[in-house]
């Protein structure tokens, strides 16, 4: 039943070969969505990927929506605000969900819309007693309870979130991108947010757009893009795409 809310894969198509540049590796991870469990999974596959041979740089990408849908969303924002492994580059980029937990905590109003994209689970994960507060105070209760309860490290953690990074011929983002405007002119709420206009565009976007945000079955490579949005709080699949020189592969939880 799950695989009807995904969209379908459509098969590679040639185009010009993406390249990292020489000496690099970058481990991207797509939506997480409060699998702790999973990124752990994940991340002992890629420390066993590691162990197998090391490039002088390794960078890992995290796509973005940490939270909100799965079960622990604290668990994951434990995680992401440790320092990266010794020797180890890290880029975290912010999704929609981030996007959304900052509107709440900065407007109560729009709990109600959160709440229909899973985030009382973020609120559960934090043991804050929903039902009681919402009852008691409202939305804006939610929000005080949750910024009491939110650790410094989790909040100065989302307050970094970058929307976009690039290296080599790739271009990494939450959403995706407005077709035929510069990546370098990319609104924020684009990256974060947009679908159909980008997921339904053959255009050359300049660079290879590698992200999440639409979940598919499996990743999807096509000429201009990569999905690696494999539904993690419904499948149990995170998955992070391995880049190095003009190789791709795959890891999956």
């Amino acid at each position: 039943m799950i695989s009807k809310f995904f969209r379908r894969k459509a098969q590679d198509e040639p185009g010009r070969i993406a390249r990292l540049p020489e000496g690099w590796r970058v481990y991207a991870i797509g939506d997480i969505h409060g699998c702790a469990h999973l990124l752990d999974r994940l991340h002992e596959k890629i420390e066993a990927d590691l162990a197998k041979g090391r490039p002088s740089e390794v960078q890992l990408i995290y796509l973005g929506d940490y939270v909100d849908r799965g079960p622990d969303s604290v668990g994951v924002l434990d995680r992401l605000s440790r320092p990266p492994p010794a020797g180890i580059r890290r880029v975290l980029l912010k999704g929609n969900h981030e996007d959304m937990l900052g509107s709440f905590l900065s407007d109560p109003d729009v709990g109600s819309s959160w709440r229909q994209l899973g985030g009382l689970e973020t609120l559960f994960s934090y043991r804050i007693d929903v039902n009681a507060v919402l009852g008691r105070a409202g939305f804006g209760g939610l929000a005080d309870e949750l910024r009491k309860r939110m650790p410094q490290t989790h909040a100065e953690t989302l307050a970094r979130l970058e929307t976009s990074t690039s290296l080599g011929d790739y271009f990494f983002c939450h959403a995706g991108v407005r077709p035929r405007v510069a990546l370098d002119r990319q609104d924020s709420r684009d990256l974060m947010w947009i679908r159909r206009e980008f997921l339904d565009s053959a255009v050359d976007f300049g660079k290879t757009v590698v992200h999440g945000h639409s979940p598919v079955e499996q990743p999807d490579v096509r000429s201009n893009r990569i999905n690696i949005d494999t539904g993690a709080y419904a499948t149990g699949r995170l998955t992070a795409l391995v880049l190095e020189g003009a190789d791709r592969r795959f890891l999956s939880t």
